[in-house]
């Protein structure tokens, strides 16, 4: 038997996983469930656990985060993430394994499978933690992000990034401005997309505005800073991210140049 967890802050991801879990794969014995890392880490305490199934992005600390107490406790890390699988060669290289949400069960059941052969079969801790160690390097790289899934009341959304003109925020939610779509809420904060998105091609301009510099039509200087997106819409930079924004201008103009 494997004993795992879950790790989520989405109820609907969390309880889809469970009875996905519970209904196909007879040798996992579920152990907890978190809605955070540092819930997380208790029932790390608690619990031998052999196998984590985690999101990436969640409120407070993310799902990389919980990677060094994985490494400790020699648990496997199955990402159960938002990211398409060109975003995850880097992840794949090192994590056990990963499944995109929504989760297919064929998916998830190849990757239980693979689970309880790895951990079967290897017996050499070094080894196991040597993965967990590259996978904590490999996770940093957020520039080969090209698809995040947006959760909403029947399950997920999935869009590229390059179709994302802008992103606004409202109260606890966000809004996802879309290129050739209608717009998308979704009940997370704007930070946690801020953390997510590549900065090379994303910059937040004001507390309530992340814009996507593909769409930058022009900015200005005539009502404070301005810009001017290329759908038309007119965003403040507010004042303490004006240099922070010529900055990515400026690196942005740089690298398109290049190639």
């Amino acid at each position: 038997m494997l004993n795992v967890i879950i790790v989520d802050d989405e109820e609907f991801a969390r309880s889809s996983l469970y009875f996905l879990l519970q209904e196909n794969c007879e040798n996992v014995h579920i152990c907890g469930i978190a809605k955070s890392v540092e819930e997380a880490r208790t029932l790390l305490l608690k619990y031998d656990v052999d196998l984590i199934f985690m999101d990436i992005a969640m409120p407070g600390k993310n799902g990389f985060d919980l990677i060094p107490d994985a490494r400790l406790n020699n648990s496997q890390v199955v990402f159960t993430t938002a990211f398409d699988q060109y975003a995850l060669k880097a992840i794949k290289a090192s994590a056990l394994d990963y499944l995109l949400k929504p989760i297919d069960i064929d998916e998830l059941k190849e990757t239980v499978e693979k689970a309880s052969k790895f951990i079967s079969f290897t017996s050499f801790e070094q080894d196991r933690n040597e993965r967990l160690k590259n996978l904590t390097l490999n996770l940093s790289e957020k520039n080969e992000i090209r698809k995040i899934s947006l959760p909403n009341s029947q399950g997920y959304t999935l869009i590229g990034i390059d179709e994302i003109i802008h992103i606004e925020a409202a109260s606890n939610y966000s809004v996802f401005h879309l290129d050739k779509r209608e717009t998308i809420t979704v009940s997370r904060v704007l930070k946690e997309y801020e953390e997510l998105l590549p900065d090379s091609q994303f910059v937040r301009i004001h507390k309530s505005s992340i814009i996507n510099l593909n769409y930058l039509k022009e900015f200005n200087f005539k009502n404070g800073m301005e810009v001017l997106l290329k759908n038309g819409v007119k965003i403040a930079v507010s004042r303490r991210r004006v240099s922070d924004f010529l900055e990515k201008i400026k690196s942005y103009t740089s690298s398109n140049t290049d190639k």
